[in-house]
């Protein structure tokens, strides 16, 4: 793990962005005095999610459907009654 202070990398952010992308997790001082780390994220899914994975698990209930009350309605649109 690379220890860094926040002048370092400043200095030399594209640098160590590169070192980041390949891996490397980057600790981040303050005078010497740990306060961030710095790691890569995780590869991005490359293939679309698919649909329907809770399909048969969920079930809307018919109330879901009715409208809102006036007074619960007004609440959601700032609306005073």
């Amino acid at each position: 793990m690379v220890r860094l202070n926040v002048h370092e990398a400043k200095t030399h952010l594209s640098r160590y962005l590169a070192r980041i992308a390949h891996g490397e997790t980057i600790l981040l001082c303050k005078r010497n005095v740990p306060v961030a780390e710095i790691r890569p994220l995780p590869p991005r899914q490359q293939e679309p999610r698919p649909i329907g994975l809770a399909r048969g698990r969920i079930k809307v209930p018919r109330s879901f459907f009715r409208p809102l009350p006036d007074d619960l309605l007004a609440a959601f649109e700032g609306r005073d009654q």
